[in-house]
C-alpha cells in the first residue's frame, strides 16, 4: 500500500461482532467512523450464535493462532469484568459418537502436541471435572475436557461495545435499508442505502456476515461462499449446575446469562425448511427433538421448554478459513466474512482497524486475505475448519 495512506474517516456496514469490535477499534484509533446497518444490531448471525470461545480440534497452524490470540483477548475483557454474566470461561466438554467416526483419541493427541489445555476423561471422571453431565450419554472412547474453554453472549458485548463507540464520537444508523459500497476508479468512496441515505468515506469496511460473497460480487470480486441456514434454539431458564460449554454427537450447549441454555446441532440444521420465498419454517418436532437430546446429556434428565429460536444463514466461506483484508482489486474495500465470528470478534476488529487507519497489513491476518480467492480455481480446496 501507499507510504501517503490516509484514513479520516470510515463507514462500517453490519451491526454484528465483526462489525461494532472494528468501529470501536477505530474509534479508538481517533478515525471518524459510521456504522451502519439494514436492521437493529445483532439481528443476524451474532444473535444466533452458540458463541463458543474455543480453538479445539484441528485446524490449519495459522487459523489456530488467531483463534488463541482472540481467546486472549477476551481473557483481557474477562479481567476487566471478573463479574461478567455474558462472558464465561468455565470449560468445553466434547465426545464423538460410538462409531468408525469417532476421533476422541486422536484429537486429543493433537491438543496435546499443540499444548492447548486438553484432559481425556472417561465418563465417570466427568463429574470430578465438571458438573451437570449424565455420564452414561457419554460415550465409550470418552471425551475432552478443555478448561481455557468459554462463551459470550454476542448481543451483551455488542451492547456493551457500542456504548462505548457513541461515548468516542462513532455514529450508529439503523433500520438503513441495504447497503451498496461505492466504488469510483478503483477505490472505496462511500455507501449508499435503499433508505436514501449515503456516507461518502476514505474506506469501507463490509462486516454483513453471510451477505458479503453477494455483495462484493458487485464489484467484480469473488468470495467462496460455504454458507448453511443455522437453527438456535434457546430454552426457558431452567436450575443447573452445567457451566461448561457441550459439543455431543446430537447436540451442542451452552449456558446463558438469564440461567437458560443455548442450543445446536448439525442434524437439526438440515431440518430447516427453505420456503419458495426464501423465508425459513422450522417444524415443531425438530424444536422437539433438539430440546429432548439436550435432556439427554443432562444429569437428571431435566424437562426443557422452547423459550425461543432463531434461524438464518450461518456465515461460512467457502474454504472454511476467515476472509479479512482489503479486496486486492479495490483500495479501501475491507471485508469480513468467517463463521468464528465469537472466537474472532475482539481479536478481528482490533487488526482490521488498524489495517484500516494505517494502510499496514499485519502478518496475523496473511494467510487470511480475500485475494485468495481470485488467486485459485473455483472449488480449489484449503486446509479448513
Amino acid at each position: 500500500m501507499a507510504a501517503s495512506h490516509q484514513v479520516s474517516k470510515v463507514v462500517v456496514v453490519g451491526g454484528g461482532i465483526f462489525g461494532v469490535s472494528s468501529a470501536v477499534h477505530l474509534a479508538r484509533l481517533g478515525i471518524e467512523t459510521v456504522l451502519v446497518n439494514d436492521g437493529p444490531l445483532a439481528k443476524g448471525a451474532s444473535g444466533r450464535s452458540l458463541a463458543w470461545i474455543n480453538s479445539a480440534r484441528r485446524r490449519s497452524a495459522e487459523y489456530h493462532r488467531l483463534r488463541m490470540i482472540g481467546i486472549d483477548r477476551y481473557r483481557s475483557l474477562s479481567a476487566r469484568c471478573p463479574d461478567a454474566a455474558w462472558l464465561r470461561f468455565d470449560g468445553g466438554l466434547t465426545w464423538d459418537a460410538d462409531d468408525a467416526s469417532n476421533e476422541i483419541a486422536d484429537v486429543f493427541a493433537h491438543e496435546k502436541r499443540l499444548g492447548y489445555d486438553a484432559q481425556h476423561l472417561s465418563a465417570d471422571a466427568i463429574r470430578l471435572v465438571t458438573p451437570g453431565v449424565c455420564a452414561s450419554a457419554v460415550t465409550p472412547q470418552g471425551a475432552i475436557f478443555n478448561a481455557g474453554e468459554g462463551w459470550v453472549d454476542l448481543p451483551s458485548l455488542i451492547e456493551i461495545l457500542i456504548a462505548e463507540f457513541v461515548e468516542r464520537g462513532g455514529q450508529v444508523v439503523t433500520e438503513a435499508g441495504s447497503a451498496t459500497v461505492t466504488v469510483a476508479n478503483g477505490r472505496a468512496t462511500g455507501v449508499t442505502t435503499t433508505s436514501g441515505i449515503s456516507f461518502a468515506a476514505n474506506a469501507v469496511l463490509l462486516a454483513t456476515g453471510a451477505d458479503v460473497p453477494r455483495m462484493v460480487a458487485v464489484a467484480g470480486q469473488r468470495i467462496a461462499d460455504g454458507t448453511p441456514i443455522a437453527l438456535l434454539v434457546r430454552t426457558k431458564p431452567v436450575d443447573l449446575p452445567l457451566r461448561a460449554v457441550l459439543n455431543t454427537p446430537r447436540v451442542a450447549i451452552r449456558p446463558t446469562p438469564d440461567g437458560a441454555l443455548a442450543l445446536d446441532s448439525a442434524w437439526s440444521e438440515k431440518e430447516v425448511v427453505v420456503n419458495p420465498d426464501g423465508t425459513y419454517r422450522v417444524k415443531a418436532s425438530t424444536i422437539q427433538g433438539l430440546l429432548d437430546e439436550a435432556s439427554n446429556v443432562l444429569d437428571g434428565h431435566p424437562k426443557l421448554e422452547l423459550e425461543s429460536y432463531g434461524v438464518g444463514p450461518k456465515p461460512i466461506p467457502g474454504d472454511g478459513e476467515p476472509v479479512f483484508g482489503q479486496l486486492r482489486e479495490i483500495e479501501g474495500y475491507y471485508v469480513a466474512f468467517s463463521h468464528s465470528g465469537a472466537t474472532l470478534g475482539l481479536i478481528a476488529g482490533e487488526l482490521l482497524a488498524t489495517e484500516i487507519a494505517t494502510g499496514t497489513e499485519h502478518p496475523l491476518l496473511a494467510s487470511f486475505r480475500p485475494s485468495r480467492f481470485s488467486l485459485q480455481p473455483a472449488n480449489s480446496p484449503r486446509n479448513g475448519m
